[in-house]
């Protein structure tokens, strides 16, 4: 529901943010399925020390999604870890139970952590002249869907940013940030 100054339990409108290439991750929590469980995990914390990939994609079984995206960073994952991917990450804007049921259905298990967005506590959103309009610690767009993006991180660091326009489906694919993440 809107109400003055923005969505009713969304992050103040100072907390949100477009990342960029040398900003740090915003240290948000998202939700994910183990065990039949859902727990929260800090975004930060999962790069910390570590080098890692982040890729966001507009939904859970929404066909490039299913058929290109995830099924990409599943089967490159060894060559991603030879490249120095210690962590690779995959969030959504749908609830844990879907992601976690989406993951299972593409063998992600101990390969990609698989990340809901349920409450869009990293994908903040704001009303403008009726229109919803997303603003975002991560890249979306519009209706709530994260927009599809790529990135290496280093120790919660982002060192490349991979931003799809207009819904396209090649720069945020596992095969292109494989050279991104030797550099």
């Amino acid at each position: 529901m809107w109400v003055a100054g923005g969505w009713a339990g969304a992050q103040p409108a100072a907390a949100w943010c477009i990342v960029q290439v040398g900003d740090s991750l915003p240290d948000i929590k998202l939700d994910q399925l183990e065990d039949g469980e859902i727990k929260q995990v800090s975004l930060k914390q999962l790069f910390s020390n570590k080098k890692g990939i982040l890729f966001g994609v507009p939904g859970a079984f929404t066909p490039g999604c299913s058929k290109t995206h995830l099924p990409g960073y599943v089967a490159d994952r060894e060559k991603l870890r030879e490249a120095g991917a210690e962590v690779v990450v995959c969030v959504s804007v749908n609830d844990p139970f879907v992601v976690g049921a989406w993951g299972e259905a593409h063998n992600a298990g101990g390969k990609i952590v698989m990340l809901a967005d349920t409450r869009v506590r990293g994908l903040g959103a704001s009303g403008m002249n009726d229109v919803v309009a997303w603003r975002s610690c991560l890249p979306t767009r519009s209706h709530g869907r994260c927009a599809a993006f790529s990135a290496v991180v280093e120790d919660g660091v982002i060192k490349s940013l991979n931003l799809e326009e207009g819904g396209g489906m090649t720069c945020s694919l596992s095969n292109q940030i494989l050279s991104q993440l030797k550099q």
